[in-house]
C-alpha cells in the first residue's frame, strides 16, 4: 500500500512486524511450564520403586500416596486411613469403573501398603494401578562391558 505525503512524494507503510519479542516471551513461557509442571503433579516425597515395566501416565486419575512415615495422602490432603472408603465413594458413581494410582515409598511395610490396599477395596473400587519408576538399564548395561 502506498500513500502519497504533501509534495508529492510516494511512500511505502512499514508492513513488517517484528515477532522476534514474541518468539522470546513465547519460549520463555514454555520453559516456565516446563519446569513447573512436573512440581505441581504431587508435592510429596515419595521414592517409588523402580522396575523394568513402566506403562506412561497419560490420565489425570486420583492418587492415593503413601510416604516413609506411612502417611496416608489423597491428592496432596492427608487423610485418615479409616476415613478413606467414604472419602473415595462418590454418590452417583460407579466404583468399578473408578481407578486409582497408588504410589508408595519404597520404605513402606507392606502391612500400611495393604491396609491402604484394602481400604480402596472397601470403596468398591477394584481397579489400583501401583505408580513406579523405570529401572536404569543403560547404566547397568554399561557397567557389565
Amino acid at each position: 500500500m502506498a500513500f502519497t505525503s504533501s509534495t508529492g512524494q510516494t511512500r511505502s507503510s512499514l508492513a513488517d512486524i517484528n515477532i522476534t519479542p514474541l518468539v522470546d516471551v513465547v519460549l520463555v513461557l514454555l520453559v516456565i511450564f516446563m519446569i513447573t509442571a512436573p512440581v505441581l503433579q504431587s508435592g510429596i516425597e515419595v521414592n517409588v520403586p523402580k522396575t523394568r515395566t513402566v506403562k506412561e501416565i497419560t490420565e489425570q486419575r486420583q492418587v492415593l500416596t503413601i510416604d516413609r512415615d506411612q502417611q496416608v495422602f489423597l491428592g496432596d490432603k492427608p487423610v485418615n486411613i479409616h476415613d478413606l472408603p467414604q472419602l473415595l465413594l462418590q454418590p452417583g458413581a460407579d466404583p468399578s469403573k473408578k481407578v486409582i494410582y497408588l504410589r508408595a515409598d519404597e520404605r513402606v511395610p507392606f502391612g500400611a501398603f495393604a491396609s491402604v490396599m484394602d481400604a480402596v477395596k472397601q470403596a468398591g473400587i477394584t481397579n489400583i494401578s501401583i505408580v513406579t519408576q523405570p529401572l536404569d538399564t543403560k547404566g547397568r548395561a554399561s557397567r557389565g562391558n
